[in-house]
């Protein structure tokens, strides 16, 4: 039996799972099984790589991304620009790190870009934001990163987020789980009211389809799109590469 799972915490709620067990029946892969692994530290990856042996690959989410990087062999299946980790391949005992976050970010980002999208806002600065700033510089958009104080990469604070920022800068993507169900509520505090017809709001969050980030924006007029196409594209990228030779 080949195993695959997902490493985070909490794992309250997992498109990865759903998704993989439904494509391993599809597909008639009976010797394919995909759980879920909430371990609280990264710490305790060791011991699970030994509890399961079978172990073939791994998806990684919040907040291991960047945490999990210590513990591969080898990771140059990661771009030199790109130090998050989000899908591991286990062959031969050894923890071999690759990126598809970045694929599906891309890939479900690039039809929906209009011409005025040159500059952007990335509200975090998680694991989860390391993918959407590769795409940003690779597709030449100049971006500013929000978080709460200013460290590791950040440029902006909420606090210091004006309405004319937000209104020149039409492409704003929520990297935060803010707004994740059941905390549906929850939005990051930007100035919606300089949100216009010209945006572009962009929520890596799929559960619920419409978070209040998305909301607001449409409310304005404003384009949205969640995660759902994302992790999709992430989802298929990471299949590929477990089975690779």
């Amino acid at each position: 039996m080949r195993l695959f799972g997902l490493i985070g915490y909490p794992l309250s709620h997992s498109f990865s799972k759903n998704y993989f067990t439904r494509k391993f029946e599809i597909e008639r892969r009976t010797d394919c099984r995909y759980e879920l692994f909430p371990i609280a530290s990264i710490g305790k990856l060791p011991e699970l790589l030994q509890n399961h042996p079978e172990l073939v690959g791994l998806n990684v989410t919040i907040p291991y991304k960047q945490e999990v990087l210590q513990y591969l062999q080898d990771t140059s299946g990661l771009p030199a620009a790109l130090q998050a980790c989000n899908c591991i391949r286990i062959r031969q005992g050894r923890l071999e790190g690759f990126n598809t976050d970045y694929i599906g970010f891309e890939n479900s980002l690039q039809p929906m870009l209009q011409q005025q999208h040159t500059k952007a806002l990335v509200l975090g600065n998680g694991g989860a934001s390391k993918a959407v700033m590769y795409v940003l510089s690779k597709m030449g958009i100049a971006y500013e990163v929000v978080s709460r104080k200013l460290h590791d990469g950040s440029t902006l604070t909420y606090e210091s987020l004006t309405p004319e920022i937000v209104h020149t800068h039409p492409l704003i993507i929520n990297t935060t789980p803010l707004g994740t169900f059941p905390n549906v509520l929850e939005r990051p505090q930007i100035p919606y009211d300089a949100v216009g017809k010209s945006h572009l709001l962009y929520d890596l969050v799929y559960n619920p389809g419409q978070t209040q980030f998305m909301k607001e924006g449409e409310l304005r007029g404003a384009a949205t799109k969640n995660g759902y196409d994302m992790l999709v594209g992430q989802a298929d990228a990471a299949w590929r590469i477990w089975n690779e030779l």
